[in-house]
């Protein structure tokens, strides 16, 4: 830094106190990678510790507004509490892992694959929780929202404590705590203001009323009597004093409404998203109202969890367009273990990609590996490299094994699937494969995301016209198959062979095989697609060339 000349204008107040933010944030970065030996988990963990001596109990939270399907993205905030969680509990602490639906913040726009659009536009500026379900299956929106995604966390060994921000609103919980932060509206304004090209009114209030009449929040604040009751006018019209003891029709403004649940809950760990993160934003602020209103305590420690491209969906992710994936669909591909691993193996302030597309025969390859470096299996030198990637297996596995199990890699159980038709029982059952599940997701691989050119189906009747040099070749294939036994490696020695014996290329030699078998140029490894498939009816197929 000594080498960069910065220009800061002395008026602008607001360039000032974002520049500040953003030179911690990137020094905060830097001291992260020094300590890159560790999982990322573990150091968090260790800082909470550190930040938070003496408690018999940690808490880490997270938390969203179901205002649209909580996608892939979402589910980053919930596993990477999940992981400093477990980080804590493997180092003898006990946790509480609270999840907030904010389903009393007000609904802004509607998701455009959402039906009964019509409808719901009538309740924008109204509480999610107060908007109907447009597919009429429960209670409301929120609640829509809020179950699909917890029957799936249970999948991935995730059991966090949900807290419905509606019913503590609504049962007036907060109330002593909106008390304290009216009284310190002052100096809250001074703090939102340094971060604001115009300054807040001096008649404002850090409250949000839902309106008696119409239920939005389109109010404002006209009075307050330093105690509980506070007077509101509606755009409707409406205009009335309540106290906010006894009707919980009041709300706090985001950023003081997190800071204040921090110290409500007692919050330690509470990651945000990079949009929170940014200098200047509500992470930021929030912060520094926590300090200023509660100067004896500590705000939680914060990491930042960037973005997630989804591949092979077909455009990109939006939650406004409804274009989303979520941890459901997610996992009808990737194992719950492996879908851990992807998280677990990947720094949270990384973005990083989530495949659909040809990269799962990757991402499986990799978690297998990881597997047998646990196991002592895979041979790796660097000592460290070693400890790190046994580290990332315990944290993503729903139950360690006691020994690790045969594997049959996702690439090659697509091909097995595809021999037999896509019958899932009979391809576990003919191959002894123990893991079931991960057969069904490469099943759902295929019918929804595997490109056309992956997908093949054996021929009953050879209908492929094949040159008379390459027919008596793989009739002569057809006569060795019947005679003999062979490993993998053994059959594709023979295919060379073959190929010098009638002076062919074995690049067209393959294509033919691949033509006669499946009506295609290409197609699996051809030695170990002819073992799988059965070298006698392969024989007999091939036999039809006569």
């Amino acid at each position: 830094m000594s080498n960069c000349v910065w220009h800061i204008p002395e008026n602008n107040r607001w360039f000032n106190n974002v520049l500040e933010s953003y030179l911690n944030l990137i020094f905060n970065l830097k001291d992260m990678k020094e300590e890159s030996n560790y999982h990322w988990a573990d150091l968090a963990a260790e800082k909470v510790i550190e930040e938070f001596k003496g408690n018999k109990l940690f808490t880490c939270a997270a938390g969203i507004t179901p205002s649209g399907t909580v996608h892939i993205g979402n589910f980053r905030e919930v596993i990477t509490v999940y992981l400093v969680s477990k980080a804590l509990e493997d180092k003898g602490k006990r946790v509480r892992f609270i999840y907030s639906w904010d389903d009393y913040d007000r609904l802004r726009k509607i998701p455009k694959n959402l039906p009964k659009q019509e409808l719901l536009k009538k309740y924008l500026g109204k509480p999610t929780v107060d908007t109907p379900d447009p597919y009429g299956c429960h209670k409301n929106y929120a609640e829509h929202l809020e179950k699909e995604f917890e029957k799936e966390l249970p999948k991935v060994d995730i059991h966090p404590e949900f807290i419905y921000q509606n019913k503590k609103y609504r049962n007036c919980d907060y109330a002593d705590n909106i008390k304290y932060v009216l009284s310190k509206r002052d100096e809250i304004k001074v703090i939102l203001d340094k971060y604001r090209e115009e300054e807040l009114s001096d008649d404002w209030f850090p409250l949000h009323v839902y309106c008696e009449k119409c239920n939005t929040d389109e109010t404002k604040v006209t009075n307050y009597d330093e105690e509980y009751n506070v007077t509101y006018k509606c755009k409707c019209g409406f205009e009335n004093t309540i106290d906010f003891r006894k009707k919980g029709i009041v709300k706090l403004p985001w950023r003081i409404e997190w800071c204040m649940r921090w110290e409500y809950e007692g919050v330690n760990f509470e990651p945000g998203g990079k949009e929170h993160s940014t200098p200047g934003g509500s992470r930021d602020t929030s912060k520094e109202i926590f300090e200023r209103l509660y100067p004896e305590k500590k705000p939680p420690i914060y990491m930042m969890y960037d973005y997630i491209i989804v591949k092979g969906i077909g455009g990109k992710m939006s939650s406004s367009l409804g274009n989303v994936i979520n941890l459901k669909d997610a996992l009808e591909i990737y194992e719950p273990s492996v879908l851990r691993w992807i998280f677990a193996s990947t720094r949270p302030n990384t973005e990083f990609a989530i495949s659909f597309d040809m990269d799962v025969l990757k991402i499986y390859e990799d978690f297998d590996k990881c597997e047998r470096i646990y196991f002592d299996k895979e041979e790796i030198k660097n000592e460290k490299e070693r400890d790190k990637q046994k580290r990332i297996y315990e944290l993503s596995c729903i139950k360690i094994p006691k020994k690790i199990s045969e594997q049959h890699t996702f690439r090659h159980l697509t091909t097995l699937l595809q021999i037999h038709e896509m019958d899932v029982s009979k391809t576990v059952k003919e191959f002894k494969i123990n893991n079931k599940e991960r057969v069904i997701c490469a099943k759902n691989w295929i019918e929804k995301y595997a490109p056309e050119e992956f997908k093949f189906k054996i021929v009953d009747r050879v209908k492929a016209k094949v040159n008379k040099e390459y027919k008596e070749a793989l009739l002569e294939l057809a006569e060795r198959l019947e005679k003999k036994n062979y490993s993998e490696q053994e059959l594709f020695n023979e295919f060379y062979d073959i190929c010098n014996k009638f002076n062919l290329k074995n690049t067209e030699f393959f294509k033919a095989a691949y033509n006669v078998l499946i009506n295609k140029d290409k197609g699996p490894r051809l030695a170990g697609f002819i073992l799988a498939i059965g070298k006698n009816r392969v024989s007999k197929l091939l036999k039809q060339l006569k």
